[in-house]
C-alpha cells in the first residue's frame, strides 16, 4: 500500500475533499469538485476510478469512503520529501525549512515536545 500513498497534487485535493466528507456520495463529490477545484463531472469520476484501482478510496453503492488516512498519506510525502530531496537528513530538511519561514512560540514548543517524545534515550 504504501506506492498508493502518493498521490500527485490534483489526486490530493480530491482525497482532501473525500476526508472532509465522508462518506460522500459520488455525485455530490463531483458537485464539490466543480465547487472546490473548478473540475468538470468527467475528470471528477476519472481521479476517482483511478485512486479507487489504487486500492487509496472504495467507490461502492454510489457512496466514496477512503482506504488511506490523510494522516498516513502525509506521513508517506514528508518521509518521501526527506529522503529525496535532504538524503534522509531531517536536520537538512528542517534548516531548509526555517529558511523561508519564522516559528511562532507555540510552534516551537509544539516541536520540542515532539523531539523531547521521539529522542532516544
Amino acid at each position: 500500500m504504501a506506492e498508493g500513498l502518493k498521490l500527485f497534487d490534483a489526486e490530493y485535493k480530491f482525497a482532501c475533499i473525500v476526508w472532509e466528507n465522508e462518506p460522500v456520495p459520488s455525485g455530490k463529490l463531483a458537485e464539490l469538485c466543480a465547487e472546490k477545484l473548478g473540475w468538470k463531472r468527467t475528470t471528477a469520476y476519472t481521479v476517482l476510478r483511478k485512486l479507487v484501482e489504487r486500492g487509496v478510496l472504495v467507490h461502492k453503492n454510489t457512496m466514496v469512503t477512503a482506504i488511506a488516512k490523510k494522516e498516513d498519506v502525509q506521513t508517506f510525502e514528508s518521509a518521501t520529501v526527506v529522503d529525496r530531496a535532504f538524503d534522509g537528513s531531517l536536520p537538512s530538511f528542517v534548516s531548509a525549512f526555517l529558511k523561508t519561514k519564522k516559528l511562532t512560540a507555540k510552534e516551537a514548543e509544539e516541536i520540542q515536545k515532539l523531539i523531547d517524545e521521539h529522542t532516544e534515550a
